[in-house]
C-alpha cells in the first residue's frame, strides 16, 4: 500500500521514473525498519548495501542546514515536505525545495542513495583493475556534474545502473545548489576513504575500525546530526554515535564472510589480519572443512571484538525521545545482536548464510516499543550468546566478560521487573 501510494507522487519525467524504479531493485533489504519513521523523515531516510542497516547521510559540519538522509534499507514509503515546512520557516535557512513537486521529496532518497550505492558498485566490482578503481572511486563526486562521463561496472541491476547513469545525473541536477554541494561532499569524502582499503588489506583491529567507521560510523555521526537539526532530539556525542554504525557494519562483515571470500574474480577482505592471522595462514582458509575448529575459534573472536560497541549503542538508545526515531534506531541494533547470537560458534557462517528467521525479526519489530524491550532484547540475545561460549574458546573469557557487562547495564537499567521475555533462537 505504502508503495502504490509513493508512486503516485513520483515526477512523470523518464529520469525520476528511472531513479525510483532503480531505487525498488537495489534497496530492498530492510524495508520494515525505515516504516518506523515517521512521515517526516521518510522521505529523507536511507541504508547502504552489504545486506544489512546501514543509514547513509548527507549532513556534515559544513552543509548542517542542508538536511538530507538516505536510506538501502528501504522500500519507499510515503513522501512528506514536513521538514522542509518546519525549516522553511525559519529566518537565514539555507534549507529549501528542489525544483520539483513540493510532495516528492522522496527523489532525494533516491538521488543521494543511487550516487552511493553506484559508488559502491565500483567498489565491489573486483573485476576492475586497481590502477583504474582507484582514481575513479577518488575523482567519482566530479562526475555527478558530468552528464557524459560513463563507467560500465556491476551485474545484474548494478550494472544497469552503472550504464545508465546519466537519469541520476539529470535528476542530481535539478536538485537545489545545497543539495548538490553536500551529495559531492560526501561522495568525495567516502570515495577517497574507500580508495584507501581498495590498495591494503585490513591489516590491523585499529584499520578495521578505521574501515567500518569510513562506511558506517560517518552514518550514525550523520544520522545523529539529522535528528538533532530536526530538534526532535538532542545531538548525541560523537563516540556513541560512531559506535552505533561500527556494531551493525561489524556484525555485516562477519556474516558476510563467505559472500565476500567467494567473491569472483577476487575475494573482499575485511576482516582484520590482527585477528584471522592467530587461526591460519590465509583468510580464505578458514571456508575449509579441515580447518574448521580455527575458523569457529576466529569467528568468535570476531563476535567478541564487536560486541565492544553494545553498551555505547544501549547507552545511545536510552537518551532519545521521539518514539518513531527510538524504534528507526533500535530494531536493526535488535537484529544485529539477535544475528551475533546466531553466529557464534556456528560453523554454518563458513558454508552458507546464517540469518534470523521472518518470525523472530517480525516479532522483533512488532514488540519494540520502548527502551525496556531493547534492554530486553539484548538481555535475552547475550544469554543465548553465553549458554554458547565453550570454556575451551581461546576468547572465552573476554567473551564472557563482554556479555556480563550488557547484562549489567541491563540490571543497572531499572528494567528489571519490565522484562517480556520475548525473544529466542
Amino acid at each position: 500500500m505504502a508503495m502504490k501510494h509513493t508512486e503516485k507522487q513520483i515526477p512523470p519525467q523518464p529520469h525520476w521514473r528511472f531513479c525510483y524504479t532503480m531505487l525498488q531493485k537495489v534497496s530492498r533489504s530492510f524495508a520494515l525498519a525505515i516504516q518506523q519513521l515517521d512521515t517526516e523523515f521518510r522521505d529523507a531516510g536511507g541504508f547502504s548495501e552489504r545486506g544489512s542497516v546501514i543509514v547513509l547521510w548527507a549532513i556534515n559540519s559544513t552543509y548542517s542546514n542542508n538536511i538530507c538522509l538516505y536510506k538501502d534499507f528501504l522500500e519507499p514509503s510515503r513522501a512528506s515536505s514536513a521538514v522542509a515546512h518546519k525549516k522553511q520557516q525559519q529566518p537565514n535557512n539555507s534549507f529549501c525545495q528542489p525544483p520539483i513537486a513540493s510532495n516528492t521529496d522522496l527523489v532525494l532518497v533516491c538521488i543521494f542513495y543511487l550516487v552511493l550505492r553506484a559508488l559502491d558498485t565500483i567498489e565491489d566490482d573486483t573485476s576492475i583493475p586497481t590502477d583504474i578503481k582507484v582514481p575513479t572511486l577518488i575523482a567519482f563526486h566530479r562526475h555527478l556534474y558530468d552528464r557524459e562521463w560513463h563507467f560500465s561496472c556491476g551485474t545484474k541491476d548494478y550494472k544497469v545502473l552503472m550504464d545508465q547513469f546519466h537519469h541520476v545525473q539529470t535528476a542530481f541536477a535539478e536538485l537545489d545548489k545545497g543539495f548538490q554541494e553536500a551529495i559531492e561532499e560526501i561522495t568525495r569524502r567516502t570515495g577517497v576513504g574507500i580508495a584507501k582499503f581498495i590498495c591494503k588489506e585490513v591489516e590491523t583491529i585499529d584499520g578495521y575500525d578505521e574501515y567500518c567507521h569510513i562506511v558506517a560510523g560517518v552514518v550514525g555521526l550523520g544520522l545523529s546530526k539529522l535528528f538533532h537539526a530536526s530538534q526532535l532530539e538532542d545531538l548525541a556525542p560523537d563516540y556513541l554515535s560512531n559506535s552505533m554504525g561500527l556494531f551493525l557494519q561489524k556484525v555485516n562483515i562477519i556474516c558476510d564472510y563467505l559472500e565476500d571470500i567467494n567473491e569472483i574474480p577476487k575475494c573482499r577482505l575485511f576482516w582484520p589480519r590482527e585477528i584471522w592471522g592467530k587461526y591460519v595462514m590465509k583468510l580464505e582458509d578458514l571456508k575449509y572443512e579441515e580447518n574448521s575448529v580455527k575458523a569457529v575459534q576466529c569467528l568468535n573472536d570476531m563476535v567478541t571484538n564487536s560486541l565492544i560497541h553494545v553498551e555505547d549503542c544501549l547507552k545511545y538508545m536510552s537518551a532519545l525521545q521521539n518514539p518513531a526515531i527510538f524504534r528507526f534506531c533500535a530494531i536493526p541494533q535488535i537484529m544485529a545482536i539477535g544475528t551475533l547470537a546466531m553466529c557464534y560458534n556456528n560453523i554454518e557462517v563458513f558454508r552458507g548464510v546464517v540469518k534470523m528467521s521472518k518470525g523472530l525479526a517480525a516479532k522483533v519489530i512488532d514488540r519494540t516499543r520502548t527502551m525496556s524491550d531493547v534492554y530486553g532484547a539484548f538481555f535475552d540475545f547475550s544469554c543465548t550468546l553465553q549458554s554458547k561460549v565453550d570454556k575451551n574458546d581461546p576468547n572465552a573469557s573476554k567473551t564472557l566478560n563482554r556479555l556480563e557487562a550488557i547484562q549489567r547495564t541491563w540490571r543497572e537499567s531499572g528494567y528489571l521487573s519490565k522484562r517480556l521475555f520475548y525473544c529466542s533462537l
